[in-house]
């Protein structure tokens, strides 16, 4: 009767053992991997909870075991070690039996786990291919077989808004259900571009390239962000991505082309431009590009970022220092080289609007200007 006692005994804390560890488990749920909302990071996260949900068994099991053995054969039981153990068959048998059972275990996990990373390094053929470009604070999109450029920076919002440091101006647009390859670079220092739900993390390395891919599933927005410590804005480089069918992604690859086709246009008309159209568009580019850093107020943040208004280069009669500087960048700095991300016409806005803000009264320059200093 005491024998068939301690079995229940056993077999409740068994059973309980588990139950509180699966409580505890279904508790936690809420902080597991993002939901997927793609082939491969699916894949990934399938992956991951095998290697959970065999690694909690097994815990179960030998927590079990040895809250058993404490309670079963417990010294004020009277039980005695067995000192001829090893000549048993178990004794015998188990220094074979153990890694077998441990290796048999760690294959049935490497199977999916070699599927899975042979997946992560597919190079299939494409239906789309974007070139991810990572700068300090901000992302480049180049739509390689469409001719399309987004940069893509922070959003200015309240601290007390949900989307603070989550949102963006323009995000990457992205159909579903069709196979998009990522190129990933940088044009100064390491970064890291990654969204959880649709794609893997790999690092932008400078004059290199990574490759990446998705196959989207579902429409929506997702957000992600630089996952490397790139520098002291390295909180201002959210990535965002908008998925949508593929009929409205070809409706939107139209509308982008024309957009950027005309102001193409418009940037290399031989027109010369006054001063209150330079000021409205060198504001915006502004605001898009350069405030982050330089701030509304033009005061840039002191020992960080120079200040702009007063500033020697913003208000000298010779505009060369300050063209030179937009278009080259600074090396050294957190100055980049704007010459390949604006055209002559937004260059030449955003300095006009610079030498005539915040007190200074330096003149205008003309997208000629931009362009004799290429």
């Amino acid at each position: 009767m005491l024998h068939k006692s301690k079995k229940r005994l056993s077999a409740l804390s068994i059973t309980g053992g588990a139950w509180l560890f699966s409580g505890m488990a279904y508790a936690g749920y809420e902080y597991n991997l993002n939901t997927p909302a793609s082939t491969l990071t699916q894949e990934i996260f399938d992956l991951h909870m095998l290697t959970t949900v065999v690694g909690t068994i097994i815990m179960i099991i030998v927590t079990a075991l040895i809250v058993y053995a404490l309670f079963a054969f417990r010294q004020s039981k009277g039980a005695v070690a067995d000192q001829e153990f090893h000549n048993g068959w178990f004794g015998r048998w188990a220094w074979a039996l153990v890694p077998v059972l441990v290796l048999g275990i760690d294959l049935s996990i490497a199977s999916s786990a070699s599927h899975t990373l042979s997946s992560v390094e597919s190079h299939d053929k494409a239906d789309v291919t974007v070139k991810v470009i990572g700068s300090q604070w901000k992302w480049t999109y180049e739509y390689m077989d469409d001719d399309i450029k987004i940069v893509s920076n922070l959003k200015k919002l309240e601290p007390t808004d949900p989307l603070y440091l989550r949102d963006v101006d323009e995000p990457l647009v992205l159909p579903t259900d069709r196979r998009v390859r990522f190129l990933l670079t940088s044009t100064d220092v390491l970064h890291n571009w990654g969204i959880a739900e649709i794609v893997p993390k790999k690092i932008n390395i400078p004059g290199y390239i990574n490759e990446t891919w998705t196959h989207i599933t579902k429409e929506g927005t997702y957000r992600g962000q630089c996952y490397e410590n790139c520098g002291t804005g390295h909180a201002f480089m959210p990535a965002v991505v908008t998925a949508v069918s593929p009929a409205k992604y070809e409706e939107w690859k139209a509308g982008k082309k024309a957009q950027q086709a005309q102001a193409a246009a418009e940037a290399s008309a031989d027109k010369e431009w006054t001063q209150v159209e330079l000021m409205a568009k060198g504001q915006a580019v502004y605001t898009k590009n350069c405030l982050a850093c330089h701030q509304a107020t033009g005061l840039g943040l002191p020992g960080v970022f120079p200040a702009l208004a007063g500033s020697k280069i913003a208000t000298s009669t010779n505009p060369a220092d300050h063209i030179a500087i937009v278009v080259k960048g600074k090396a050294g700095t957190a100055m980049a080289a704007w010459g390949a991300q604006l055209n002559d016409l937004d260059i030449a806005a955003v300095i006009s609007y610079e030498r005539n803000s915040w007190g200074n009264a330096a003149g205008i320059v003309q997208p000629k200007d931009i362009k004799a200093a290429r």
